[in-house]
């Protein structure tokens, strides 16, 4: 079994002045916390009991209450399987990477999930995990722009198994490969937007990672245009680095793309078995589809995160003819497992986390 290769590194960086400084802290307060408790109970109470009431669901409890707890358990295993392809991922892209501190599986671990639970806080496709991932990041003193390319290159990679999935899945199911409902909207209409996401992404990878040193090069001596060329010229050299390190890490047996294909699998496994604890569950492709189309609900910027994924998931099971009584239930089961349960361990990790960091900092203050 062959070694895996290094990571792509990006050669003839600019040298970054404030590496040695000490990154800003981050942290919750106990004031924050119990406002955010305060609000995520409000947000609990209606979706489980004025969601039901809305769509004429009054016995979504008496369901829940009904359901097979063999299932359930099947359930919380498929959770904590979510958990480690996550931690896998995130140690498979970030694990080699040059940093003054070892990130173990421990510290993978305490990042990871207390990213999940920030991601959970705060809305708009986990970017507040995002956030505090990278400032654990350059607490352990990796540099700020390896930390940008890392981070896109594990943002691809949790999202390369999403599009494929799209366009396996939409595509079959409208060619009749698969058995099921092929609505038009939920099936070639993704696939195809799947396609053009993985076009750009790769012609990303052809744009030169230098490319602010070459704009400088060549707009030397023009002063306001020198810098705001190199500011143009970032986004795109830092998006062509993460997409190349990502490539490397598919041609690789490292963790990091199992790692993206587990998170994903063991969610869908979730949802399945809530499916299976309270009746049928639809067809393997359609629950598959249904899944990632109603995902594309976490990109609003609901408060908490809350409601967006719920509804779009209950509107596509529906839109596959899917019942919608069995859709409300099975969905805010598999919410309850794989959104609000990884809040507990997740602030605990951010708690052994801050403790880790601590540890750290003594670096900068030597």
């Amino acid at each position: 079994m062959s070694e895996p290769s290094a990571p792509v590194t990006t050669p003839n960086r600019e040298p970054e002045e404030d590496d040695e400084a000490a990154p800003p802290r981050l942290q919750f307060t106990a004031r924050n916390l119990l406002v955010l408790g305060g609000f995520l109970a409000a947000s609990l109470a209606a979706l489980y009991y004025l969601l039901p009431q809305l769509a004429g669901l009054q016995d979504t409890w008496h369901r829940i209450e009904d359901g097979s707890p063999w299932w359930m358990l099947l359930a919380l295993l498929f959770t904590l399987g979510m958990f480690g392809g996550y931690v896998m991922m995130f140690r498979g892209v970030f694990g080699r990477a040059e940093t003054r501190q070892n990130i173990g599986w421990r510290e993978s671990y305490q990042i990871t999930m207390a990213g999940l639970a920030a991601s959970r806080i705060f809305a708009a496709g986990g970017a507040g995990g995002l956030v505090l991932m990278a400032w654990a990041l350059r607490r352990a003193g990796m540099k700020r722009r390896e930390v940008a390319d890392k981070t896109l290159s594990f943002l691809i990679l949790t999202y390369f198994p999403y599009l494929v999935a799209l366009i396996v899945c939409g595509l079959g199911l409208r060619l009749g490969l698969f058995p099921g409902p092929d609505p038009f909207g939920l099936t070639v209409v993704p696939a195809i937007l799947a396609v053009i996401a993985l076009a750009i992404g790769l012609s990303i990878a052809l744009v030169p990672t230098d490319l602010q040193r070459r704009v400088r090069r060549l707009s030397r001596g023009r002063g306001g245009v020198n810098r705001i060329a190199e500011k143009l010229a970032h986004l795109p050299a830092s998006a062509s680095a993460g997409m190349r390190d990502a490539i490397a890490h598919v041609g690789t047996r490292d963790p990091a793309l199992l790692g993206a294909v587990l998170f994903w699998a063991f969610q869908i496994l979730v949802l399945w078995a809530a499916f299976k604890a309270f009746g049928d569950a639809p067809p393997a492709a359609v629950l598959i589809q249904a899944f990632f189309c109603g995902m594309l609900g976490n990109l609003l910027p609901m408060p908490g995160g809350v409601g967006g994924v719920e509804g779009g998931m209950i509107g596509a099971l529906g839109a596959f003819n899917v019942d919608g009584g069995l859709a409300v239930v099975a969905v805010l089961v598999y919410r309850a497992f794989t959104f609000w349960l990884p809040m507990i361990p997740g602030v605990i990790a951010y708690f052994q986390l801050r403790k880790t960091v601590e540890r750290w900092s003594l670096h900068y203050t030597k």
